[in-house]
């Protein structure tokens, strides 16, 4: 599916350039306690459920809010139906591969597979089996509920009640990264992929488009929340995204398994594919040889490319750092976790910078561009940096679109050679660098000069 169609139809597709988002504003989202582990009670979806609040069969006119939110999660959400993945043949599988107890029964399935909040802090009418419900991601409504439903508070008395603000890039990549990447407390392990697990692809933009909104952006929402554009989105969760990996890459406790590193921070494909496809590569940004396993750099390519735009010189180190993170993984465990210390603090302040910059037509031109460029020099003979790519030039085209960037004719032309990048990205194990090179290619020539 294309990115870009996904957003012309969902309700975050309708924002246009927002206003610049306050650091201030970002450092609160960042701090903010995911709500698994935040103290307050959860009480359970049903409090939600009511036809006069949130489980209205079709949207109420005339309202700032559609009050159908509870129906889109019941019967469009996949989250709603995670609990039920646990009682899965596959879940099985996996379970007893490792050993372990049936899904429903163990945390570290639970832990993103259900809202798994202590027993004590469980209402009375919450259920676990509801899954990834609502208060798994608004947080607790023990305190923001009554603020909530009076109808005289506004959202930052909610957020300042407990309620978990999602509307903010910055905390929604954190929520959704805690699962979708992993935290200390919960992360996908390459023992648990071995055991039949899927793969955990995810960027933040998209991810969002293809979620069933159950909100319109319009202006009254632009009023009360944040409501930035696609590329901000898209760049703060790159960010993000880099951000925890390094955090596992530094963490002993996850960086290694036995005499393996942890295998999850490298790319898959390196070593998951027919021996007889003869189709390793170089890479001058890794300066590795073959047969050696790359790190997993697909998040750290997009935010070079990032950061090139906004800032060059910061773009160059963060350029040299990467390499010399690829470089240090063949000397060694210590080696390889001081390069990822050192990024990390290069890559700090990037989310701060992201949050402050408005992107506007030259640097979306400029954004595309580099992502093409990467492309065409070599830097995604991986696959995982080539979906990674993809989706990004998606975020890129489908805010361009919405901002009136380009008119329906342009995006028309863009999305026929975007289409070509998505095919070329469809199977994973079937991926061709030459043939989604050429799609790229294609792609170059439809870009709007900035």
């Amino acid at each position: 599916m294309v990115h870009g169609t996904a957003r012309a139809v969902g309700a975050i597709g309708a924002a246009l350039i927002s206003a610049v988002i306050g650091w201030s504003t970002a450092q609160a989202a960042d701090a903010a306690t995911l709500p698994q582990y935040s103290p307050d009670k959860h009480i359970g979806v049903t409090t939600c459920a009511g036809s006069t609040g949130h489980g209205s069969a079709a949207p109420w006119k005339n309202s700032s809010v559609q009050q159908n939110e509870y129906i889109t999660w019941e019967q469009k959400d996949k989250h709603a139906k995670a609990y039920a993945a646990l009682k899965s043949d596959r879940a099985a599988r996996i379970t007893r591969n490792l050993g372990l107890k049936a899904a429903t029964e163990e945390p570290v399935c639970l832990n993103c597979h259900a809202d798994n909040i202590p027993v004590a802090d469980r209402g009375k009418p919450f259920n676990i089996a509801d899954g990834v419900s609502c208060e798994a991601c608004h947080g607790g409504a023990e305190h923001w509920l009554g603020v909530h439903v009076s109808g005289v508070g506004s959202h930052a008395d909610n957020v300042k009640a407990g309620m978990y603000p999602t509307d903010d890039p910055v905390a929604r990549a954190n929520l959704c990264m805690s699962c979708h990447i992993g935290i200390a407390s919960k992360y996908v392990t390459h023992r648990m992929m071995g055991a039949g697990h899927p793969r955990m692809p995810f960027e933040l933009d998209t991810f969002t488009a293809i979620e069933p909104a159950h909100y319109k952006v319009d202006d009254d929402y632009r009023k009360r929340k944040h409501a930035p554009n696609g590329v901000q989105v898209w760049a703060i969760g790159q960010a993000e995204a880099v951000s925890h990996v390094l955090d596992g890459l530094v963490d002993p406790k996850r960086n290694h398994d036995g005499i393996f590193p942890e295998m999850t921070f490298f790319d898959c494909f390196a070593c998951h594919h027919p021996m007889s496809q003869l189709r390793w590569e170089p890479r001058a940004s890794t300066g590795l040889g073959p047969g050696i396993p790359r790190l997993n750099d697909a998040n750290l390519v997009m935010l070079r490319v990032i950061a090139q735009t906004v800032d060059p010189g910061l773009g160059s180190k963060l350029a040299q750092e990467t390499k010399a993170l690829h470089q240090a993984s063949v000397q060694g465990q210590d080696a390889t976790v001081a390069a990822a210390k050192a990024l990390k603090a290069t890559t700090a302040g990037l989310v701060e910078k992201f949050a402050q910059h408005q992107f506007g037509r030259s640097d979306m031109s400029a954004l595309l561009s580099g992502l093409v460029k990467e492309g065409t020099s070599g830097e995604y003979v991986n696959y995982m940096a080539a979906e990674q790519a993809t989706m990004a030039l998606g975020s890129i085209v489908a805010a361009m679109r919405t901002s009136s960037l380009i008119d329906e004719a342009q995006y028309k032309t863009m999305k026929t050679a975007l289409d070509k990048c998505y095919d070329a990205v469809a199977k994973d194990e079937q991926y061709s660098p030459a043939t989604y090179r050429t799609a790229l290619e294609t792609f170059a020539s439809t870009i709007p000069k900035s």
